[in-house]
Parts: structure tokens; sequence; C-alpha cells
């Protein structure tokens, strides 16, 4: 097929059109590593009922905005998108997609969507490697679930690169009694501190290997700039009976940031993009004020804790089992109370309570966003303020349109680029109660 690219769509595709009877658009085709007005070669790689998915071989007409990829697999490996776009590219493509999806859900939103955005390179501060069977680290392919060996990443911190390959030839040369598919590795922003997650296939019993990863953790003391590595045992399924079958210490990772030093242990959720959190937590959190605040979806406290600098009393909300000891000692010595409750539960218990209604409410849900029940109860809540952090576009004009259709307008809308070079896109939206 001979195909002129359209627009962008979420997940990192361009879209173009078949041709129809009467000059009407036809079926849908979906283009990877494509960009708006290119002119590709395309073989057609699944025909759905709806739409087809669809290959580039050739490109017949280039975009200005098109450039070499900084990284030697990309195309291969399945974690950057638009790394053949320039940076300015790529916002553009962000909001473009973020306008497109709030207006097909019909909600109103102020003409200006911000941008925060920093370095675009060697940002995250936390990934996950398989292993090949040749004693190399890699990632899952853009195309199935196969890994792609690697040798860089230029979107990571370099420490996580080399720690992997270190990690990788240790367990090649002295093999654990068990297998170790992946591993998962975090550090902070200066790279001084590593954490290290080993998964392995159960089911696997009896494990005493105590020695082996002392030995793991002196080889990468050898090899590595890091004064502290922390390496954590834990079952692939996430199965969390049982989960941590050893560990070796130290077991909390200390992460700067916004002011305050955050404790992270294994596990828990942090943000990604170790150039960013600053001014992440500053535009969530910064110029509110009050009696009480409710943090909820609030992980291991890090916008909770910033918020007891301007209100008498933060609720922070938090269900998973990974951030619960965490949670607890940020906020230590601090107004802010914890609860271990998922959000629905504790918004429906609150309205059972009638509590005063909180000055100001952050949410920070997950990938699938608040839901309909969830937005019922916040617009019978009624603060007066509400910032929602959202990582999926689709599921925020979903909620968005729930709670603006009932008592909140948008106040303002922020891009935040928390994951350059990839189709993902975080986004922040002050709403105000009216």
């Amino acid at each position: 097929m001979i195909l002129t690219l359209e627009k962008p769509t979420y997940g990192g595709d361009c879209i173009a059109h078949l041709p129809n009877k009467g000059g009407k658009p036809g079926k849908a085709v979906f283009v990877p590593l494509t960009l708006p007005g290119e002119i590709v070669e395309a073989q057609i790689t699944a025909d759905k009922r709806n739409q087809i998915q669809a290959e580039a071989t050739g490109l017949l007409a280039a975009s200005p905005n098109r450039i070499a990829p900084a990284c030697t697999h990309y195309g291969q490996c399945g974690g950057c998108h638009y790394q053949h776009a320039d940076y300015s590219t790529q916002l553009a493509l962000k909001q473009q997609i973020l306008r497109e999806t709030l207006e097909r859900n019909r909600v109103p939103f102020p003409s200006e969507i911000q941008l925060l955005a920093a370095d675009p390179w060697h940002y995250r501060n936390r990934i996950r490697l398989a292993f090949t069977p040749e004693g190399g680290i890699g990632y899952r392919s853009r195309r199935s679930h196969d890994v792609v060996p690697i040798v860089e990443c230029p979107i990571a911190a370099p420490l996580l690169i080399r720690a992997g390959l270190s990690v990788a030839r240790f367990l090649h040369s002295y093999p654990l009694a068990f297998p170790i598919p992946e591993i998962e590795l975090f550090t902070d922003p200066a790279e001084s501190q590593l954490l290290l997650t080993l998964y392995f296939n159960p089911p696997t019993t009896g494990i005493q290997t105590p020695e082996i990863l002392k030995e793991l953790q002196s080889a990468l003391a050898r090899e590595l700039p890091v004064p502290k590595t922390g390496i954590w045992l834990r079952l692939l399924d996430n199965s969390i009976e049982a989960q941590f079958a050893v560990a070796m210490p130290p077991h909390t990772l200390f992460y700067p940031a916004a002011g305050f030093t955050y404790q992270v242990e294994h596990g828990a959720f942090f943000q990604v993009n170790r150039w960013l959190v600053d001014d992440f937590v500053a535009l969530v959190t910064s110029g509110y004020s009050g009696n009480t605040a409710w943090d909820l979806y609030c992980g291991v406290g890090l916008f909770a804790r910033q918020l007891t600098a301007s209100f008498a009393q933060v609720v922070a909300v938090e269900w998973s089992p990974n951030s619960q000891h965490e949670l607890n000692e940020n906020l230590a010595g601090s107004a802010a109370t914890t609860v271990r409750s998922t959000t629905l539960k504790f918004l429906q218990q609150n309205r059972e309570n009638r509590e005063p209604r909180p000055d100001l409410i952050i949410l920070d849900p997950p990938r699938a966003g608040l839901g309909d029940q969830v937005t019922t109860l916040l617009n019978a809540v009624g603060a007066p303020r509400m910032v929602y952090v959202s990582c999926d576009p689709t599921t925020l004009a979903r909620d968005l349109r729930a709670l603006t259709e009932e008592r909140y307008q948008i106040e303002s809308l922020t891009l935040v680029d928390m994951f350059p070079q990839t189709f993902h896109m975080e986004t922040v939206v002050v709403l105000r109660r009216f």
C-alpha cells in the first residue's frame, strides 16, 4: 500500500485511511515509526474488522521533523516510539493527542495546554530488564514478547545499564540455583544508590542463597561507583504470599525531591523522570493552603509531604502494601494522617461519617483512572479545588467529563512530558468547583 499519514494516535502510531468509494475515507490504518504528512509504502501485519495494522517498508516522502534516532536499538526495542522525531515535534504530537482526546469526549477545557518538560535523555531512574540466553540484557521487542539484546539505553540513567550488564555477567558465570529471567533497577538522581530486584519464576522452594547474593553485591561494588546497593528477590508473578524470599540490605533508597528526602522501598511507586520530579511536585502542590487536604492514591507520600507545609491537616490515602512503611516514614512528625484504604472505600466511609469538606483534593490514580463511582463521590464531596494527575489521556477524558458535567470546571491543563521518546504522557489538571 501507498499511504499518506494524517495524524498521531495515542500509542505511538500515525493513522492513514484506505481509499473508499465516493472519495470518503475507508478503513483506518495504523503505522508505527511514522510522522504526520509522510508518505510511506506499507505492508499489512494485521487486518481487523475496524482497522488495519501495518509496518512502513519504504519512506517515499519524509517529514521535515524527522531525525536520526539516537539509539542503535530503536525500532526493534519496544521501549521508545518517537526517537525519529525532533523533541519539539514530540511535544506537539502529544499536545495534539491530548486535545483531540478531550474534544472527542466533549470535555470543556482551556484553549491553552501548558507544557512542562526537561532534558529528554538519560531521565529514567527505574528500568526493568530481561536476560538473553547468551548472558546479555535486553528489553521486550516492539512486535512481540521476545527479548531484544541491548548494549545501551539513552533514556535511562547510565548507572542502570552498567549495573544491568554487571548482573548479567555475574549470573552467566555464577548461575543461581533458580532462574532469574528479569531484574528491576532503581537509582536516585545522583546515581549514588542502587536498588536491585531479581525476579524468579515460581514454583521455587527452599531458597537458601544469601552467600551467592553477597557475592553479587560484592561484584557490583567492585564494578560500580555506588556505595550502597540493595538486592531483593521477588516472585515473577508478584504473589503477595511469600513475595520476598531473600533480601540484602539496604532495603530502602533515599530519594531527594522538592526539598525533602523520601524513603522508597523495593517495589514502591515513585515518579520515573529524575529531571522533572521537583518541578512536577511544585506544579501539583504549590499555591494551595487551608485547613485540610486529601492526597488520594498517595503512594509513598510525594505530594502529601509537600502539602503539610501549607495545610493544618493532610490525609494521605493509599492501599498498596509496597508503599505503607515508606509512607508512614515519610510523613512521620508532620501534620499528616495516613489511611490504609482504597480511594473508593475512603470516600464511601467519609460520606457516611459526614467529615468536614477538604479544601483541596489531590488525585493520582493508576492508568485505569477514577471510574464512575469515585467521580460520583468526588462530586458529592464538592472540594473547592482538585488537582488530577493522570498517566492516561483516555481515562482522564472519561473522568473529566463526569466531573465537569456536575460541579467542576477546568482551570488549567498542563502536559507533563514525564516519558520523552515514548507515547506516554502525564497530565496535571486543576479543577475548580462552581
